[in-house]
């Protein structure tokens, strides 16, 4: 049988901080058009192989494949114009820029106005409040406007595959609804989404599958569904 080539794979990634090993091997799938989640406690290394991913940690040892080209030594601006972005946890927009500059920096790789301009209105769109608040210095942003802000700013690149790191942290549940239901949207819309996310809950609802890390290797895979009925999943990120 021919194995089909998922978007996105990782083979074995293992990363280290120093002399402290943080991922052992790890192995994940995403195909085109999911949206999938890896849960775990602080530290088992969520973040981390977001940022293998993305270019901005350099693993080891293993494989990173995104259409079948390997990333693994790609830096990260060239990640970025192979169609991966990322809106990273704790949001790290420009506060002494404008809404409007932000999103225009996250739109550098694309040289066709047009095609910018198009992608600004959709964003816009999603988020009213940005277009409202497009003179406004980012820093006077509420937490929930910064989040909208920050995944606006990752999809200027007109991104494949989204990457989004925390994106529920801090906020009201109001607003995590309605933030997770604009990814969702942008899923709809053709982006291919891997999400990692403590609220357990919302996130697995929301994917097609998911991942349970613990101290850096993969513990579970499975459909999001039978996820959330795994008892030890409950007990672990559902809190019963």
């Amino acid at each position: 049988m021919v194995k089909i080539m998922a978007l996105l794979e990782l083979s074995q990634v293992c990363v280290r901080y120093g002399s402290v090993e943080v991922l052992h091997g790890i192995d994940l799938r995403v195909e085109e058009g999911e949206i999938v989640t890896i849960l775990g406690a602080n530290g088992a290394g969520k973040s981390t192989t977001l940022l293998s991913i993305s270019g901005l940690v350099r693993p080891y040892g293993g494989e990173i494949l995104f259409d079948g080209q390997n990333l693994l030594r790609m830096p990260s601006y060239k990640v970025v114009r192979m169609g991966i972005a990322q809106s990273p946890e704790g949001r790290r927009v420009f506060g002494v820029m404008s809404v409007l500059e932000n999103l225009r920096l996250g739109a550098f790789c694309i040289r066709d106005n047009v095609r910018s301009e198009r992608t600004l209105q959709w964003i816009f769109d999603l988020f009213p409040r940005l277009r409202e608040r497009s003179d406004q210095l980012a820093g006077t942003l509420s937490g929930g406007e910064q989040q909208m802000l920050a995944i606006g700013r990752a999809l200027m690149a007109e991104p494949r595959l989204l990457l989004l790191d925390e994106p529920s942290l801090g906020l009201a549940p109001l607003l995590v609804r309605s933030i997770f239901d604009t990814v969702r949207t942008i899923n709809q819309r053709g982006v291919t989404v891997l999400l990692v996310e403590q609220n357990a809950r919302a996130a697995l609802r929301l994917a097609t599958r998911g991942y349970v890390l613990e101290v850096g290797r993969v513990v579970k895979e499975d459909k999001a569904a039978n996820l959330l009925a795994d008892s030890g999943v409950r007990e672990a990120y559902l809190g019963r």
